[in-house]
């Protein structure tokens, strides 16, 4: 068990790590579920309809329109969800452990070779894919959301389906495959490449007694690895805003209808952040995802912000 100083240097560094890392987070997650097809649409009628959403070339200019229109309370949505998961895995620490070096990461995961490294990744996965589905709905959602009524904001992002069987949210279509398809190609290639070139990285720091030629070699997959990961972040995302078992006369990425009927309050009092796919059949999977994407929005959608994802590749590399 952590010692009392132990136990204040956690959560001080857990109070500053979600102040930084949620409003990062957020524009993340908008820009990348954020709606703009590259031609023009056929309205109900089969008229020609020219996109009328909002159009966000970069992450700062997502960070700046979030801010714009919602202002602080804008950049933190998510926050809850991120707090109450981060105080279960600290308190997890303080009771049961002595360190951190458990702590799930996309980009890494404890050394247990490569197997129990694998298993271990999947096995986190699953327990923080409900969170993970509901910070980014929460995120994403016009309506403004409660701080501390939780099962109001639930009747919000969820549908009236989802509350009743949760697990069915495991169901999301082609969500669990993206995320196994991600934690696969971080474990089993971009790790096992590393510890098969540069064994050194796991026992000394990385610039004593290394090879500038396998390092530079590692860091060139690294850098590549990024065309794989980023378009699963970005249909990850796109996949879990989309509603499980919502009723047909209610789009795919909005509230279903039931109990949860009363108008709710928008956050931006003019225009919201982004565009979601609201008016479009759902995806049905991580390929048709894929594909919709491309023949929508045109494939530079996939690649969004995709020098964040490069720098997880290279930093998980060498931690």
């Amino acid at each position: 068990m952590l010692g009392l100083l132990d136990m204040i240097v956690l959560m001080a560094s857990l109070a500053i790590s979600l102040a930084i890392m949620v409003p990062l987070v957020g524009a993340i997650v908008r820009f990348r579920a954020n709606y703009n097809p590259k031609g023009l649409q056929l309205d109900p009628e089969g008229d020609v309809q020219p996109h009328t959403g909002p159009v966000i070339s970069s992450f700062f200019a997502m960070l700046k329109r979030v801010y714009d229109i919602e202002g602080w309370l804008g950049l933190y949505k998510g926050l809850m969800p991120t707090l109450i998961s981060s105080l279960i895995i600290s308190v997890f620490l303080i009771v049961f452990l002595d360190d951190s070096s458990f702590r799930h990461r996309a980009y890494t995961a404890p050394s247990a070779g490569i197997l129990g490294t694998l298993f271990y990744s999947i096995f986190a996965m699953l327990l923080s894919l409900p969170q993970t589905i509901i910070t980014d709905r929460a995120i994403t959602t016009p309506h403004k959301l409660p701080w501390f009524n939780a099962v109001h904001s639930c009747r919000i992002l969820l549908t009236p389906t989802e509350r009743r069987r949760p697990w069915i949210i495991y169901l999301t279509p082609g969500l669990l495959a993206a995320q196994v398809a991600h934690i696969s190609y971080v474990v089993l290639i971009l790790r096992s490449i590393r510890r098969l070139i540069l064994p050194e990285l796991a026992t000394q720091p990385w610039w004593r007694d290394i090879s500038p030629i396998r390092l530079s070699f590692f860091f060139v997959l690294a850098l590549a690895s990024t065309a794989v990961l980023t378009p699963l972040e970005v249909i990850s995302i796109r996949l879990a805003i989309q509603r499980t078992y919502a009723s047909a006369e209610y789009n795919s990425v909005s509230q279903e209808g039931g109990d949860a009927e009363e108008v709710e309050e928008y956050a931006g009092a003019n225009e919201d952040v982004i565009g979601l796919r609201s008016d479009r059949p759902p995806y049905t999977g991580l390929i048709d995802c894929a594909k919709t994407i491309v023949e929508e929005e045109g494939w530079t959608a996939l690649y969004r912000a995709w020098w964040l994802t490069m720098l997880g590749c290279v930093s998980g590399a060498f931690s």
